[in-house]
């Protein structure tokens, strides 16, 4: 028998116990881990989170000053910068995990890109694309208020 005659369901099945068995349930329990990609743990494609707040840009982080949390990788352009994440990454990290803004508000999750983000009364929200950034900004008080009822049962299905 070859691997493409067992039943899908029979597969599914059998993933689904090994990544339980391995540890897969703790993974699954740990939605407050940051969005990072699929084939990486950096977060935000290493830009520095702490610039968006002090300079008002996205600044390419450096793989020589770096900070864990969350699952995540987070890259700083300096020490400094870097210290100050450390010392209150929630005042820095962008919300809803770092998933688009825009896509929580309408109840799912989509990836970001650095060149697309406001921060509003303090907090940094990322969105999909620049197109999708303008369709938030057209309404950005509602969606930030839908996005906030939404994520906590997004979180709770990653």
């Amino acid at each position: 028998m070859t691997r493409t005659d067992f039943p899908v369901g029979v597969i599914r099945t059998g993933i689904l116990a090994v990544f339980l068995m391995f540890g897969g349930g703790a993974a699954v329990a740990q939605a407050d881990e940051i969005y990072t990609g699929t084939f990486d743990d950096v977060a935000i494609d290493g830009t520095d989170t702490v610039a968006y707040h002090t300079q008002g840009v996205p600044v390419e982080g450096s793989d020589e000053f770096t900070h864990e949390w969350r699952g995540a990788t987070w890259y700083f352009a300096s020490a400094e910068n870097r210290d100050l994440f450390a010392a209150d990454p929630e005042a820095y990290a962008p919300q809803y995990g770092g998933f688009c803004a825009y896509a929580v508000s309408q109840g799912y999750t989509a990836s970001t890109v650095p060149e697309a983000w406001d921060i509003v009364d303090g907090k940094l929200y990322l969105n999909y694309s620049l197109g999708v950034q303008d369709r938030w900004r057209g309404d950005r008080d509602n969606y930030i208020t839908a996005a906030d009822e939404n994520w906590p049962g997004i979180r709770e299905g990653l």
